[in-house]
C-alpha cells in the first residue's frame, strides 16, 4: 500500500534521484519508485535507529496536523 507524502530535498539530491530515474525509467516521475528502492536496500538498522533516536522536538496531533495544513496550503499557493 502506497502513502503520499511530501518530502522536501536537497537540490543535489533531488539531482540525483532525477538522474537515476530517468536512467532506469526514462522518465522523471519515477522518482517516488526510485527513493522507495534506495530506502529498502539501506541498512534496516539505521533506518529505525532513525525512528527510535532520541527526538530533539515533541509535538501533539493537533500541533502536527495544524502544521501539516498550513504547510499544505503554503504548497498549494
Amino acid at each position: 500500500m502506497s502513502r503520499r507524502t511530501t518530502v522536501l530535498l536537497d537540490e543535489d539530491v533531488y539531482e540525483m534521484l532525477v538522474k537515476e530515474s530517468l536512467t532506469k525509467y526514462g522518465t522523471v516521475k519515477a522518482i517516488s519508485k526510485v527513493l522507495n528502492e534506495m530506502l529498502k536496500k539501506s541498512s534496516r538498522r539505521d533506518i529505525l535507529s532513525l525512528i527510535y533516536s532520541e527526538k530533539v522536538a515533541s509535538t501533539t496531533a493537533k500541533e502536527f496536523e495544524g502544521f501539516r495544513r498550513e504547510l499544505s496550503k503554503r504548497m498549494e499557493s
